[in-house]
């Protein structure tokens, strides 16, 4: 049985008022797909799966529904440029004015399993030479499974082949059995806490935020309360770095767009508190 509109709109609800995200009519599709895993976990069909749901409420169930609708697809150096910026503008940029003495803190929002935070510690492993920071990346995701596979840091061979260069597969990860398990010292950088955008940011002051690909789910009202917790989570002159598809502008304007390159990031101009 398809999805009915009673059930789309149930799960929309469901999903909208646990994590703002708005899944318009036409994303029925993408319910379906996602619920399936569950659905069949229970033996029923996804309608009789919602419609149970919606009969006799279980927040156990509601929260890994919530969970199956906002994981994102991920991947190693996912996009390419972002990293680039890291590691040639925006790196140089915070180093320059912070003391070698104070800890380096970047704060991988909506890590999904993993990938990016490794990947941001790969790159600034890379970018660092002499006397350098402590580094201690934040990743933080909505969903617990999803972070306690990150936390655990394998991956099979179809997961490291996407995006993953062979140099960071031979330097930082050593073979499991059929999977690919990262490095200690690599996984000593991250700490992995579960965390809604909606709440009060995890403990900063943060250099750097690394937030893709997730605002362009919210409305604009949300969109700018986000931007504004991250501004009060983040040193003045720290970075942001948005998906592609991102932007601050018009929605918060206590962020200055940078272009580098071909790619934009955004400067907190929040002035320190005296």
């Amino acid at each position: 049985m398809s999805l009915t509109a009673e059930s789309f709109t149930f799960v929309a609800d469901l999903v909208r008022k646990k994590s703002a995200i708005h899944l318009p009519p036409g994303k029925e599709y993408l319910v379906e797909s996602r619920l399936m895993p569950l659905a069949r976990r229970a033996g029923l069909s996804v309608d009789d799966y919602v419609r149970r749901q919606r009969t006799s409420a279980s927040l156990t169930e509601a929260e890994l529904i919530v969970e199956a609708l906002t994981t994102n697809e991920t991947s190693w150096f996912r996009d390419a440029l972002p990293f680039v910026t890291l590691a040639g503008h925006v790196l140089p940029e915070v180093m320059a004015n912070k003391p070698v003495t104070a800890p380096l803190k970047i704060w991988s929002a909506a890590c999904s399993t993993g990938q990016e935070p490794y990947s941001i510690a790969m790159a600034l492993l890379d970018a660092l030479s002499g006397p350098s920071p402590r580094i201690e990346i934040t990743a933080t995701d909505l969903s617990g499974e999803v972070l306690a596979k990150a936390e655990r840091g394998a991956y099979s061979q179809l997961e490291v082949n996407r995006g993953l260069p062979a140099k960071y597969l031979v330097k930082h990860f050593t073979k499991a059995g059929t999977e690919w398990q990262i490095s200690k010292e690599l996984r000593s950088l991250v700490r992995f806490s579960k965390h809604n955008l909606l709440g009060a940011p995890p403990v900063g002051p943060f250099d750097i935020v690394f937030l893709r690909n997730v605002l362009i789910y919210f409305d604009v009202e949300v969109k700018r309360d986000i931007l504004r917790r991250l501004r009060t989570s983040m040193r003045p002159g720290g970075f942001l770095v948005l998906g592609a598809a991102e932007t601050t502008v018009g929605i918060d304007d206590l962020w200055q767009r940078v272009q580098v390159g071909r790619s934009s990031i955004y400067q907190n101009t929040t002035r320190s508190r005296t």
